[in-house]
């Protein structure tokens, strides 16, 4: 029974991020899937080659591919952090989408416990902004996104929007932190019974010590 709710949870972490399958797929072609072409940018409003130059004007080094770019940001949100991003422009070009590459999933089942999975979904319902979890299939990472209307794009608004995803990112970390979901599958015995119940109690993993991200994640320096 355990074995078929762990699956149920996990089959709606997919559904979830169906929606981000599909961001990685779709908008990182320049046209849509009719064969259509965006249509002429309006004003305020990026296209695929302006949205390079405006990381560039915001002072971040990108890699292109196709109409996605891959980008380090570093903010200082209590601590430096180093987060590994893309942007990428909608098919249509009416939208951007932001991500924030986080923490690989784990391999083993046994270490992706359903209330983690739970707690991200929750999190989806909360976060506003246009900002959600998702899990991308095919290199087995979770992302935070942002979705922003393609209009109205400054300098100053499209940092802010980076630095808000940013933000988020930190405040949400013991929630995407995998190296924290153990203490939500090891049995509580002994002292470990009150870091579970503790555990509980704030909506947050007992204090574990971090297991840093892999390679093209976000990481605390």
């Amino acid at each position: 029974m355990r074995k078929l709710m762990w699956s149920a949870c996990l089959v709606a972490v997919v559904a979830v991020a169906g929606v981000a399958g599909s961001v990685m797929t779709g908008p990182s072609r320049l046209t849509a899937a009719d064969g259509t072409a965006p249509a002429a940018a309006a004003k305020g409003q990026l296209t695929a080659d302006s949205l390079g130059t405006m990381l560039s004007a915001i002072g971040l080094k990108a890699e292109r591919s196709e109409s996605r770019y891959d980008f380090q940001f570093s903010s200082k949100i209590g601590e430096e952090w180093n987060l590994s991003m893309s942007a990428v422009l909608s098919n249509d070009g009416q939208a951007i989408w932001l991500m924030a590459w986080l923490d690989e999933c784990p391999k083993n089942a046994a270490d992706v416990p359903r209330q983690a999975l739970l707690r991200l979904l929750a999190d989806n319902d909360s976060l506003g902004g246009g900002k959600f979890f998702a899990f991308i299939a095919s290199n087995r990472r979770f992302v935070l996104q942002r979705v922003m209307e393609n209009r109205d794009i400054t300098s100053a608004s499209f940092r802010a929007s980076l630095t808000d995803l940013a933000k988020t990112v930190v405040e949400t970390y013991p929630h995407w932190n995998t190296g924290g979901w153990k203490t939500m599958t090891a049995p509580a015995s002994g002292s470990d019974a009150g870091n579970a119940q503790q555990a509980g109690t704030d909506g947050k993993p007992a204090a574990t010590a971090a297991k840093l991200p892999a390679a093209n994640s976000t990481q605390k320096k």
